[in-house]
């Protein structure tokens, strides 16, 4: 059971194009997940008023390992930004100026100093030394509540997910390195379906609340001008899914990227043609630049 209505039509596009992919770079299949949403209309930005109505839209999708969890890298950052707007509105804690600019580097620039801080935010923890078992236990115990927001949703694509651990440049030491585990079972774990289902609240204004999601998307705003991304290295859109868009295409993106992994969950808008909702996992080719534009192009040329 899926929150859209798998379309075999696109399922035989998924499976071409996942096999095509593997086979134009070397990818065995279970190195990649995807899932990819097609809407009836050109756009479903803040088109949510109410739940019933929000979820009655026709929503055609289909995907390949859609719901095998793989580690997610930034895409991690996608569930931060949705649990602290909710904080936020349930007055948990206040917004400053300090936490509105560690949300927008976090989410702009995709920085792990600044998710390190809204991770400690949200739980009210902080890193540093290994810590006694009984204070342990309590530091876990805080950690955890992002991930007890999602799983007491009640959302079956959010049952499984692992979002606790901040993201790193060199790693974790000390008290968060324990929170791994010896063998990094811990660490944070996603599904292609369970980001899918995330972007399409955020983008339809489901997320909290309307105005919160238009916040967030806000955030998630790639352009795709060439004098942009050539001002910014790391722009989230070189050598991912964006990069494979027309030129004239609306992006609201995440990308995600380690020397194991790269991943990017999109939003997109383009002129006379329905708007999509792509989420790509890959593991193993993350220095790799031309696997997701060649996805993306793909699924414009032949899916939409």
């Amino acid at each position: 059971m899926t929150f859209f209505r798998p379309d075999q039509q696109l399922q035989g596009f998924c499976d071409r194009l996942v096999h095509t992919t593997c086979g134009e770079f070397s990818i065995e299949p279970n190195q990649i997940a995807l899932t990819l949403l097609v809407y009836d209309a050109a756009s479903i930005r803040d088109t949510a008023t109410d739940p019933v109505s929000f979820w009655s839209r026709k929503l055609r999708g289909c995907g390949y390992r859609s719901q095998e969890l793989t580690y997610p890298a930034s895409l991690v950052k996608l569930f931060y930004m949705v649990a602290l707007h909710e904080w936020f509105e349930q007055g948990m804690i206040s917004v400053t100026p300090e936490i509105d600019r560690a949300l927008r580097d976090t989410i702009v620039d995709s920085s792990n100093d600044a998710t390190g801080l809204i991770v400690d935010v949200l739980s009210g923890t902080t890193g540093g030394s290994e810590l006694a078992d009984g204070p342990f236990r309590t530091w876990q115990y805080q950690r955890q509540i992002v991930n007890r927001y999602f799983h007491n949703l009640g959302i079956p694509e959010y049952s499984n997910i692992n979002v606790c651990q901040k993201t790193w440049c060199d790693g974790p030491y000390g008290r968060e390195r324990a929170f791994y585990g010896d063998g990094m079972e811990n660490r944070n774990m996603l599904t292609s379906i369970a980001t899918s289902h995330l972007l399409h609240l955020i983008i339809g204004g489901m997320a909290v609340t309307r105005e919160r999601s238009s916040a967030m998307r806000q955030l998630l705003g790639r352009s795709l001008a060439p004098e942009t991304l050539a001002a910014d290295p790391y722009n989230q859109v070189a050598g991912f899914l964006g990069a494979g868009l027309p030129p004239e295409s609306q992006l609201w993106s995440k990308a995600g990227l380690t020397s194991k992994v790269r991943h990017d969950a999109a939003y997109v808008e383009i002129l006379d043609k329905p708007a999509f909702n792509l989420i790509v996992f890959t593991e193993g080719h993350a220095t790799n630049e031309e696997i997701l534009p060649f996805i993306a192009r793909t699924v414009v040329q032949e899916a939409i």
